[in-house]
């Protein structure tokens, strides 16, 4: 839910372009089906009878992952597009709801949740004190969050004329969803992930840098061998406890 008057988040309409190619190729597209999703997975404990929050749900891919395990889904996202296709994708099993994650959830209850899974969405997200701080309050205890986001050094190799040590607004251009689109994100240092996740309450349980799964390899050999070498997604559990 926007705020009136707020500047539109800032991957809104790189994310409204894409949602339909995303939706189409995300499920076997090696970086997210054989890279990012089977490790944040390895992070997601048993949900089944438990209310998740899917916090950037995109087009519904770990949506209907949970609710095919028995969990409570409410998921969110901040492109109409993409809540349009998770919508489509689950129908009534799940609320989905549009809302910018840069936002207070104050549509949310407090302590209504038993776990938070946000895959590579807070990168889009400018204040992680503000975000973290709002999933600690959603969460019961002991609750926990599963985040995935780029790592911080593969996004400084990327774009090694800025500062590491800062906060910065970048942009990449996408190439993989069968057209150029230049998405804007920001990087930000270890420090910058880790120091506001603690501060907000949580225990920090795992951090996983994941390497590229046999299925990439089949797929994609060049960047296989890329991503066995050097990271390219950070990959975190947390708990309210």
């Amino acid at each position: 839910m926007e705020k009136p008057g707020a500047a539109p988040p800032i991957a809104l309409q790189a994310f409204e372009t894409l949602a339909e190619p995303f939706a189409a190729r995300a499920d076997t597209k090696p970086h997210n089906a054989y890279y990012e999703r089977p490790a944040t997975l390895s992070l997601v404990p048993d949900v089944s009878g438990r209310r998740v929050l899917d916090a950037g749900c995109g087009p519904g891919f770990y949506t209907a992952w949970l609710l095919d395990r028995g969990a409570e889904v409410v998921a969110v996202d901040v492109s109409p597009k993409m809540v349009g296709l998770a919508r489509a994708r689950v129908g009534q099993r799940a609320q989905v709801i549009q809302a910018d994650l840069g936002h207070p959830l104050d549509f949310l209850a407090s302590a209504s949740f038993d776990l938070v899974l946000s895959a590579l969405t807070l990168d889009y997200v400018r204040d992680w004190d503000g975000v973290f701080r709002e999933f600690f309050r959603v969460l019961r205890r002991p609750g926990q969050l599963v985040f995935s986001a780029g790592h911080p050094f593969a996004d400084f190799l990327l774009h090694p004329a800025g500062n590491y040590f800062q906060t910065e607004f970048i942009e990449n251009d996408w190439t993989g969803f069968g057209m150029r689109v230049t998405v804007p994100t920001y990087r930000r240092p270890l420090q910058a992930a880790i120091g506001p996740l603690l501060a907000a309450g949580f225990t920090l349980e795992r951090l996983l840098e994941p390497t590229p799964t046999p299925e990439f390899q089949r797929s994609d050999p060049r960047h296989y061998e890329e991503l066995s070498r050097q990271p390219g997604f950070l990959c975190i559990r947390a708990i309210k406890a």
